[in-house]
């Protein structure tokens, strides 16, 4: 099989997503029953971080080793990324030394020139543009409890980030629909999303309207991680964006309230929502550790 890479949700065709979901079904059961699955023996993946992780991190280091292969930690100030190697031959030597890199970077550029220069695939565990492994673990978990995700509406409601912008991906492939609401100044941009059209997405200026009906409704923090010195001034700006009570209230009776992580309560989201009764956040959380084995098996090694 050609080498392929995860760079944003739409470098896979929605039957390749399709057959992902059904591996992490059968990798989570696996998990579960405590049965041993070595799929990746004497594989190693190489992770690479420039941003800090928690999840991402965990997820990918455990889930390699829980398929049968190994994982090495690689952070930018303690290597010669950090210390001005070029791009393009960190990829042809780290590629040359392992069968899988995984990368947590800032710009999108950043990974897609390392990918240009790697034998091995290439997985986006963040950027400033895309987070396609979070919203994989996302759709995988709204399909656990509420079913095929085709047609439903997602209400996403502040910062239009790379988790957005991933998720007006994946609505675009996976066919359903989602409601933006940004405070102004934050609008989607199509073109820094990756969108192909907007048939799939609508914006709303009132976070309550883009509630109304939902079947998920998600945030994430006010700030990103680089956009630190825009914090005060974003605090003030979203202010009427946190996602309460009165916002899940008009949103379907069975909605579900998901949060990549970590959190701020009272601020994007109040306590009541992320520890209330529709929230299933801690889910979504573990769902990245199984996405992220039936990924790499299938970057490795195809349909198993």
């Amino acid at each position: 099989m050609s080498i392929k890479h995860f760079l944003q949700f739409r470098d896979l065709s929605r039957e390749e997503i399709d057959h992902l979901f059904v591996r992490t079904r059968l990798i989570k059961e696996r998990f579960k029953r405590y049965e041993t699955y070595h799929p990746l023996a004497d594989r190693t993946l190489v992770m690479i971080f420039e941003k800090a992780s928690t999840r991402t991190r965990l997820s990918f280091e455990a889930g390699m080793q829980q398929l049968g292969g190994a994982a090495i930690y690689l952070n930018t100030r303690d290597s010669q990324l950090g210390r001005g190697e070029p791009v393009e031959d960190a990829g042809q030597v780290i590629s040359r030394m392992c069968d899988l890199v995984m990368i947590r970077t800032f710009e999108q550029e950043i990974i897609e020139r390392f990918a240009r220069h790697s034998r091995v695939p290439v997985i986006n565990g963040l950027t400033n543009e895309y987070h396609p492994c979070q919203i994989l673990a996302d759709i995988f978990t709204f399909i656990e409890h509420r079913g095929p995700i085709q047609g439903r509406t997602v209400a996403w409601i502040g910062d239009s980030n790379n988790v957005c912008n991933t998720w007006l991906q994946a609505a675009e492939l996976l066919d359903f629909n989602v409601h933006v609401s940004t405070p102004p100044g934050y609008e989607v941009e199509p073109e820094r999303a990756g969108l192909f059209g907007t048939d799939h997405f609508e914006e709303f200026s009132d976070p309550l309207a883009a509630c109304r009906g939902a079947d998920l409704v998600t945030t994430d923090v006010w700030t990103s991680m680089g956009f630190e010195k825009e914090n005060d001034e974003r605090k003030r700006a979203f202010a009427d964006w946190c996602v309460d009570a009165e916002m899940m209230s008009v949103a379907s009776p069975d909605t579900l309230f998901m949060h990549c992580l970590p959190a701020h309560r009272g601020e994007e989201v109040a306590a009541e929502v992320i520890d209330g009764p529709h929230s299933v956040v801690w889910d979504e959380a573990e769902n990245r550790l199984h996405t992220q084995k039936a990924l790499m098996e299938y970057l490795l090694l195809g349909r198993v």
